[in-house]
């Protein structure tokens, strides 16, 4: 579906063409033409590449989606892949595409599986004349920075769920134990954290290595005189790149913690099964030697015999579960 069609000149808007006049404003000097689709079709794909002599590879990526981030060249033109990443209202990180065709006199951008949209950035771009003078290479630029910047606040999010999880990790309830299945709820959120960060870095790191190239030494024509916005962009996704690994190693040892927390509780109730048994089996052992009811046992023809023993039983069990108490079993 076109979004819409623009024809710029000097910085300025020229006109909005239809597809069928594009050719009108493809080749003149000082001008370039910047189309914007969404959910585009096959037929709509082979109309721009009859425009604007798109690469066959290229359209076939942009045709079929699910790329990795990249940017390659055809010629005198470049073709780049970036991943839209968007937060729901669920919590759930969606990912969406959009390619992107860019040529000495134009720039196409075809978006797939994303509710947001760029008219921002052509608001943006329309509202700096001196810097959409700068050609299809500025836009280029401008489209890459909106979608990095869009990155930072699901970082954001991210790193905000991971530390209420980590309090989550060592918060205890009234009886100092967390409730049961919490241990288990908590790693199932780390690791869906962990997936959400998988994705974030899935769409920096590749975009991150590709978007090195095109600043220093060889720089493709489209990007010729942008250096320091493409370096710009650049940064920022090196510090997501940095933020994403950190944060993945971070989710790595709340999990091992995790565990460690469950095998402690599981070790303190394990001990108090143990102090427990201890003392009942004290117990159980003077009922069973006074049970075996022998002709030589003084203490069953005696008149205090009964008395006296469970008195013995209650100290000694008494005095078993001072020991436990004090020592931390109970």
């Amino acid at each position: 579906m076109l979004i819409n069609c623009v024809a710029y000149r000097d910085g300025k808007k020229l006109a909005e063409p239809p597809v069928q006049e594009i050719d009108r404003y493809v080749g003149q000097q000082d001008t370039f033409v910047w189309v914007a689709l969404k959910d585009a079709k096959l037929a709509e794909l082979e109309e721009m590449q009859e425009e604007f002599a798109l690469h066959d590879l290229a359209v076939e990526d942009a045709q079929y989606g699910h790329q990795r981030p990249k940017i390659e060249e055809y010629g005198d033109q470049l073709f780049a892949v970036m991943h839209l990443l968007e937060m729901g209202y669920d919590g759930e990180l969606n990912r969406g595409e959009v390619d992107v065709f860019v040529g000495r006199d134009f720039v196409l951008s075809v978006r797939s599986g994303s509710k947001s949209d760029f008219l921002g950035v052509r608001r943006r771009a329309e509202a700096e004349p001196e810097l959409l003078k700068l050609g299809s290479g500025f836009v280029f630029y401008a489209l890459m920075d909106a979608v990095v910047d869009r990155y930072f606040p699901i970082m954001n999010a991210l790193e905000d769920e991971l530390e209420k999880l980590e309090e989550q990790i060592f918060a205890t309830g009234p009886g100092g134990q967390r409730r049961a299945g919490e241990a288990r709820e908590t790693i199932q959120r780390l690791y869906a954290l962990k997936r959400k960060a998988g994705m974030v870095k899935h769409a920096v790191a590749p975009l991150m290595e590709a978007v090195g190239r095109l600043y220093g030494g060889r720089i493709p024509r489209p990007c010729m005189g942008l250096s320091e916005y493409y370096r710009d962009v650049y940064d920022h996704l090196n510090r997501l790149n940095v933020s994403v690994d950190t944060m993945r190693e971070t989710i790595a040892t709340a999990i091992q913690v995790n565990f460690s927390m469950v095998a402690i509780e599981e070790s303190e109730v394990n001990k108090r099964l143990a102090a427990w048994a201890g003392i009942f089996a004290i117990a159980t052992a003077f009922a069973g030697i006074w049970g075996m009811n022998f002709d030589g046992m003084p203490e069953l023809h005696w008149k205090y015999g009964y008395p006296v023993a469970l008195c013995l039983m209650a100290g000694v069990c008494g005095f078993l579960f001072w020991r436990f108490k004090k020592s931390g079993w109970l």
